[in-house]
């Protein structure tokens, strides 16, 4: 098992925290693991990226020219990373977040309605974990256990109380995943 990811979007939607969870994920679950952000001085509101790998082999390298997994949380990270799925790979997004949507028919393309539902949900924090919870559901590389338990290692204590509404949200984005080719 060998997935290569790149989650991408604007500073403050929860991109390189995302990342950070599906490493420590991967990690508790004895795989090889890669974490490698990226982001200016304009980390909140500019373009944020990471990539993670998460293998039964050793990781020799983490810089990827392109990825199993891409989920974009913006025009300008689908425009940019979009091209960048291999054949037969993932690609996910927001539809509320992306205006002109990809035309590729050699990858899996999802929509999770992760805008819609955390509003629903009366938290916009919780955005990242419903799509976290889409990217599961479309590519199951960790179980959900270990997710919750990378949440709790990546949250500070004092936000602790909140590890069941994430819990709650990436169940959400687990149910709400649709195909679209």
């Amino acid at each position: 098992m060998n997935y290569e990811i790149v989650i991408s979007g604007f500073g403050g939607q929860g991109v390189l925290s995302m990342g950070k969870i599906i490493a420590y994920s991967g990690i508790m679950e004895n795989k090889e693991v890669s974490w490698m952000p990226s982001y200016g001085p304009e980390q909140r509101g500019g373009t944020s990226n990471v990539t993670v790998i998460v293998s039964d082999e050793p990781v020799s390298s983490p810089v990827v020219n392109e990825y199993d997994v891409v989920i974009v949380l913006n025009q300008p990270s689908l425009d940019k990373f979009g091209p960048r799925v291999k054949k037969g790979g993932i690609l996910i997004y927001d539809p509320a977040l992306i205006q002109h949507k990809s035309d590729r028919k050699d990858i899996n393309i999802y929509e999770v309605p992760a805008t819609e539902q955390s509003m629903e949900m009366g938290n916009d924090k919780i955005f990242n974990m419903i799509i976290l919870g889409g990217m599961l559901k479309a590519a199951p590389m960790l179980k959900l256990e270990s997710i919750i338990a990378g949440l709790k290692k990546s949250l500070p204590e004092r936000h602790h109380k909140l590890i069941p509404l994430n819990e709650e949200a990436i169940k959400r984005g687990m149910n709400s995943l649709s195909k679209v080719n």
